[in-house]
């Protein structure tokens, strides 16, 4: 448990920097590809997809080898599950940084922009970091990642600097024998 709270608190320690998915990510449609399906558009209803299922919505991008698709009361897209080798999201920021995890499993909360990921989890923010654990839960909206480790594994991660601006370029000068640029000022004249 202490793990899981360095983590935490470490990950709040980047909040100045914090850049929100999409915000417009979950009011598109939700599509998908997959080898062979068993769909139900209805009430409180499961959809399994089978064989290299491939799910997007906006920037919003899930992979695995099966999915269950959990629709609500309202026939809204609640939450979906994925399993694979691994299972695979990723998202852009509002930014248009990259949001990258795999996983054994990804159990996505489609409502609340929530992604756990089990079973050797990894979660790589673009320009910011990576995080490795047993169990990593990331919220797209927050960007806050929390991660907990089984038995005596450990949660690793590690967080990026921030880039410093380039130094400007030195003004270039001309070749020897070579006429200046104009308005170039030449060394000694």
């Amino acid at each position: 448990m202490g793990s899981r709270l360095l983590l935490a608190l470490a990950a709040l320690a980047l909040l100045p920097a914090v850049a929100f998915a999409k915000k417009d990510d979950r009011s598109k449609p939700m599509d998908f590809t997959a080898k062979s399906t068993n769909a139900y558009n209805a009430p409180n209803s499961i959809t399994t997809l089978s064989g290299n299922v491939k799910l997007t919505q906006g920037t919003l991008l899930i992979t695995g080898a099966e999915a269950k698709v959990y629709l609500d009361k309202d026939t809204q897209i609640s939450r979906v599950v994925v399993t694979g080798s691994p299972a695979h999201i990723q998202q852009l920021d509002e930014n248009n940084n990259l949001m990258q995890g795999d996983a054994a499993q990804l159990d996505y909360d489609n409502i609340n922009g929530i992604a756990v990921l089990t079973g050797n989890a990894k979660v790589t923010q673009q320009g910011r970091g990576e995080f490795h654990g047993d169990k990593i839960t990331y919220n797209t909206d927050t960007s806050l990642i929390t991660g907990e480790s089984g038995g005596d594994g450990l949660v690793h991660g590690t967080f990026l600097p921030k880039p410093k601006p380039a130094a400007p370029a030195e003004a270039a000068k001309p070749a020897e024998g070579q006429k200046p640029a104009e308005g170039q000022k030449v060394e000694g004249k």
